[in-house]
């Protein structure tokens, strides 16, 4: 971890090697969601898509997974009904048209690790939309709010209370501990990079790692709203992932947010690429 929060001192201006290792495999992730979004058509099933990622990522050299692509269609991709995990496993469900999708990998590449999120639609569908307009105030507010060392369980509160004032619900509260975002580090790349319930388990020790020493030391890996999250962000690298709900269906980004211990605000916190989908959208809205 160490490695991760010196090199991200430097800042947004002048990205680290390290920090752009992560970026490269943020980029790629979200290459592989553009791509397989092109190729979605109404009667494709979520294993199906989920599928297609696994087998983009691994023609360009993938191996190792912080967890295995998910794909989520229509009301699932507002988690509808959700109360276990096996549920948000990619199932039989087939795309129509004017349904919305979400996307969800994260690969390890070359000892980087990335945890994205793509929402799509196949034509027009108004609600998803708004969904995708509305996400923008949510990346605002986090980095505001980050750099301002809000606590994260303060942080997510905020988020939740501009849901509302949007007329959403929070769908990230469906996911495990009700997590908006976690922390990713580095993995060592080995020849064999084993699963375990759809994620890598040389993640899931350096996540259960970090668990152990945060709670030694006050913090948590897990941003959440409950009172392990009680603190200022920890630096180092957080996968954010907000995440809204309108009338069954779901939008979401995610994306690599930088925390740093720097005491210039600009560079305290930054998020690690502004040349993402979602944000190339809403600057051409913007310019429309």
């Amino acid at each position: 971890m160490a490695s991760v929060t010196s090199a991200t001192s430097a800042g947004p201006a002048e990205l680290t090697a390290e920090l752009r290792g992560f970026r490269e495999v943020q980029r790629l992730a979200y290459d592989c969601a553009e791509a397989v979004a092109a190729q979605l058509k109404p009667g494709i099933t979520e294993r199906a898509a989920a599928r297609m990622q696994r087998e983009w990522l691994r023609e360009r050299g993938v191996r190792d997974w912080f967890h295995l692509p998910f794909a989520w269609f229509g009301d699932r991709t507002a988690f509808a009904d959700f109360r276990i995990p096996l549920q948000f496993f990619p199932t039989n469900r087939e795309l129509e048209p004017g349904m919305a999708f979400i996307l969800d990998m994260a690969p390890v590449h070359q000892g980087f690790t990335a945890d994205i999120g793509y929402s799509g639609c196949l034509g027009l569908n108004p609600v998803h939309d708004r969904l995708l307009a509305d996400l923008e105030a949510h990346r605002e507010l986090i980095l505001r709010e980050v750099r301002e060392r809000r606590s994260l369980r303060e942080i997510y509160e905020d988020v939740e209370r501009l849901m509302v004032r949007q007329g959403h619900t929070n769908r990230h509260r469906a996911y495990p501990f009700g997590v908006i975002a976690h922390k990713i580090d580095r993995v060592k790349q080995r020849r064999w990079s084993p699963t375990l319930f759809g994620f890598g388990t040389q993640s899931l020790k350096g996540l259960a790692s970090d668990a152990l020493h945060g709670h030694r030391d006050g913090w948590s890996p897990l941003w959440s709203p409950y009172t392990f999250s009680d603190h200022p962000p920890q630096p180092g690298l957080w996968a954010v992932e907000p995440h809204l709900g309108f009338r069954g269906t779901g939008a979401k980004f995610e994306e690599i947010l930088v925390v740093t211990d720097s005491k210039d605000p600009q560079e305290s916190a930054f998020w690690l690429d502004d040349d993402l989908p979602h944000v190339r959208r809403w600057q051409e809205e913007k310019a429309a």
